[in-house]
């Protein structure tokens, strides 16, 4: 009970809060806030966040007000709060939380999946608490939420929680505000909750005490073990063993692309990596994401686990699982997508027992089920700014995205992606709540990954009809690519037709893919305003038919008008060619010195080390040499003149602007990579083999005609004398990223000789290049613009739905306004 003063000194107001509000523990927080402040009133959820009303005198209810920003639980987060002064009640004694009409609601956010807090870690660790070593310890503070909600409200039964009934332990804690526990609808216990087991690869149970110390126990002694986590399951095995890791390769079928690492603690990450505290916050923070790391030259660790990279991925525990397998003290942990490669993240215990059966020799089974699969996230640390993220999912994904301006009459979007690294976006139009517009929001799905694969296309499906009834949409218009083979665009296109059972036809929108790069990171600015946008990538459809991927433009959501682009050159076997680097590099060469260019000495000597699998030239030195072989691997290919006869005759040979095969061609000029065994490989080498220091470039030159070019055959002849030459491959390599950054830009510095424009928004997958972006932002920031880059949206095609659905929106927009 509370006593109250005199009327006359009582003050009430309504707080309205949107944002991430729900199922993170702030009523119990405003509840506690207002008794220790002496206030009566209540606090509610309602279908567009919470609602406040607090009453009691002045002093007191304006220090009520100040600290409610500043001491939010750490899941917590307000976008807006709108404040409104009403009279106060005489009757009212008591602060209380009332309950919500109709449960939380799809306006309110759904919150993502959160790394075990410290309090929950130190209950586990405590002999003396009932939740000692319980591997599914959770509070309102950390824990389960989008891997685990089924739909909405966000309430236990509607969870996959739904399958335990609490103990009188639980339910004792799950009803009492003051607890910290207070409706964490994941709560469990060893009396109540979930429990592990330990199987053989056949799905037999293996007898054991405890089926985490035995886990440990066969990782430690160099076995593979999936062990299903928080939004699927993983597959670790000791980083430090070299056959340990190469038979998980050849299980898996992931030749060489790097695999993730887990560490019990920061300094365990020490060992491996360089750190800056950045990265250890980000490391040991609430989310927990895959760390892209400099790699420390004495790493203890195999080569195997990221070949020929001068990076590691690395996380730390973020489940109480995870800590209590590293508490057995574990070495660092190889702990990748529990997968086929290239196939959708495990999540049930009958799937893991069916495809990791064959790949792991145990099973560390849990029976919580999974709502949805959710990958781990990987983020970029160190890049001219800061940690950029690449693959958006766990502890990120479905966190909205708020975009600028009241838009009431917005139309709701379903944006369909990209075929690779694909993610879905749902653009809600914002409304009136409480008097006061709400800005529309964009909500970017988890990573899907590569539609080709047909599991994949059927979990892409999967994803999009979740997310439609998780939130409780359907749109007014379907946002797709412009290219007419991607599989996502093929469903959009059904779905307008009214082809999919259960769909209404719908209108759709073609967007062009590196105009919607460049509005996504215009979007994750909250900017909506005309920008320069360089767009560098490996592959979109241009407007034209070719392929583009070094675009220079003039953008907007409304519209986008291409004023540059690299020069074109053609690309033999298409998509053959972002494969073999021989065959990119053989176009750019002929563009270069002409239909000859096979009988210039110099230039024979470059391509048949390529085309044989060979690298280098012969003035390389001999450790050089073996080293550059050890980072390619042999296969058969096209002879050199077959790709010459084909680039002469102009058969299936598409005219190109990409970057990112620019990329691929100079590493195969330079021996470092024959072919791409997985997406990027060959840049990615080219960026690791780059000498610091180096500040000498190329030529270029940027020709006159509209739209401009950016010619780059100055510049291999300048990579081909250096090769012959004996330069070192570290000096190219550096020369050649130096010279891409001067060419964009230049590019920028004529689109705003063009149009005034002085602010430059960067998006593409070529900005995954930490070398190439930090050197292009300096000299862009040198220069006097603005400059955009990507932080929490991929600036990969992981964006590109974000993109979609805001020029979608605005289509939509100007077509109604006409």
């Amino acid at each position: 009970m509370i006593t109250l003063m005199k009327k006359d000194d009582l003050k009430r107001e309504r707080i309205h809060l949107t944002g991430q509000v729900q199922g993170v523990g702030f009523r119990p927080y405003v509840y506690r806030l207002a008794v220790a402040g002496g206030l009566s009133g209540f606090v509610v959820n309602d279908s567009a966040g919470a609602t406040i009303e607090v009453q009691g005198p002045a002093g007191q209810l304006n220090r009520f007000i100040r600290r409610l920003p500043g001491e939010l639980p750490p899941l917590a987060e307000v976008n807006r709060c709108r404040r409104t002064e009403l009279p106060p009640k005489d009757d009212e004694k008591t602060f209380e939380i009332r309950a919500s009409a109709g449960g939380e609601l799809s306006d309110a956010q759904v919150t993502p999946d959160t790394a075990a807090c410290d309090e929950c870690l130190a209950e586990m660790r405590d002999q003396a608490n009932p939740r000692y070593r319980y591997p599914f310890i959770n509070c309102t503070n950390c824990g389960p939420r989008y891997s685990i909600i089924e739909r909405i409200p966000y309430d236990r039964p509607n969870t996959t929680m739904t399958d335990f009934a609490m103990c009188d332990l639980c339910g004792s804690q799950y009803s009492d505000p003051a607890d910290r526990r207070f409706h964490a609808q994941p709560i469990a216990c060893p009396n109540c909750g979930p429990m592990c087991r330990l199987t053989d690869p056949r799905g037999r149970e293996i007898a054991c005490d405890d089926p985490i110390i035995a886990a440990a126990d066969l990782i430690r002694r160099g076995r593979i073990v999936a062990i299903k986590g928080l939004g699927g399951f993983h597959l670790a095995c000791r980083a430090d063993i070299d056959h340990a890791v190469r038979r998980l390769r050849l299980r898996k079928g992931r030749d060489a692309k790097p695999f993730a690492l887990m560490v019990r603690d920061l300094a365990q990450a020490r060992r491996l990596c360089e750190l800056d505290a950045e990265a250890e916050n980000l490391l040991a923070g609430s989310v927990r994401p895959i760390c892209l790391l400099q790699r420390r030259a004495d790493a203890p660790v195999a080569e195997s686990v990221a070949p020929g990279l001068t990076t590691l991925g690395v996380m730390l525990p973020y489940t109480p699982l995870h800590h209590l397998l590293f508490s057995l003290d574990l070495p660092a942990l190889v702990m990748t997508s529990g997968n086929v490669s290239d196939e959708p993240l495990v999540r049930d215990d009958e799937d893991a027992v069916a495809h990791l059966g064959r790949i792991a020799d145990a099973i560390l089974l849990h029976n919580r089920r999974i709502a949805r699969s959710i990958d781990d996230s990987v983020v970029q640390v160190g890049v001219a700014g800061p940690p950029a993220v690449l693959r958006r999912a766990r502890g990120y994904a479905p966190r909205p995205i708020g975009l600028t301006g009241s838009a009431e009459d917005a139309p709701t979007v379903l944006a369909v992606g990209a075929e690779l690294k694909n993610t879905v976006c749902i653009y809600r139009n914002g409304r009136a709540c409480h008097g006061d517009a709400l800005a529309s929001r964009a909500v970017v799905s988890e990573h899907i990954g590569d539609l080709k694969d047909g599991r994949v296309y059927r979990h892409f499906m999967r994803v999009i009809s979740d997310a439609e009834a998780l939130f409780d949409l359907q749109p007014d218009i379907i946002a797709a690519d412009m290219h007419p083979q991607y599989l996502s665009t093929e469903y959009a296109l059904r779905r307008a037709a009214g082809k999919l059972s259960g769909r209404p036809a719908v209108p759709l929108l073609r967007i062009q893919h590196h105009h919607a790069h460049v509005i996504s990171c215009l979007a994750e600015h909250g900017r909506s305003d005309e920008v320069i946008g360089i767009a560098c990538d490996g592959t979109g459809y241009g407007t034209d038919g070719a392929i583009w991927g070094c675009e220079i433009m003039r953008a907007s959501p409304a519209d986008f008008v291409r004023l540059g682009h690299l020069r074109y050159f053609n690309l033999p076997g298409g998509n053959a060619a972002a494969v073999e680097t021989a065959r990119p590099a053989t176009s750019l060469l002929m563009e270069t010195f002409g239909k000859d260019f096979a009988k210039i000495p110099i230039v024979e000597r470059i391509m048949c080390d390529i085309s044989n699998g060979f690298t280098r030239c012969e003035k390389i030195n001999s450790a050089e040499r073996q080293a550059a072989r050890l980072a390619v691997r042999r296969c058969s290919r096209r002879p050199m003149d077959t790709l010459v006869e084909q680039l002469s005759a102009g058969v299936n040979c598409p005219p190109s602007s990409s970057l990112g095969r620019l990329f691929d061609a100079v590493a195969g000029m330079c021996g470092l990579a024959e072919r791409n065994r997985y997406e990027g490989e060959a840049p990615m080498l080219a960026e690791g083999a780059a000498d610091k220091g180096v500040e000498d470039e190329y030529p270029f030159t940027l020709t006159e005609a509209d739209p401009f070019e950016i010619d780059y055959r100055p510049m291999i002849e300048g990579i081909v004398g250096d090769i012959t030459g004996g330069v070192a491959v570290g000096v190219v390599s550096a020369k050649f990223h130096n010279t891409v950054a001067a060419f964009l830009s230049a590019s920028a510095r004529r689109v705003r000789e063009i149009t005034g424009l002085k602010t430059a928004a960067l998006s593409g997958g070529c900005f995954a290049n930490r070398y190439l972006t930090a050197r292009l932002v300096n000299l862009l920031k040198a220069d006097g613009f603005e400059v955009l880059t990507h932080r929490e949206i991929p600036c990969n095609d992981g964006g590109v739905a974000l993109g979609q659905a805001v020029i979608a929106a605005a289509g939509y927009k100007t077509e109604e306004q006409r």
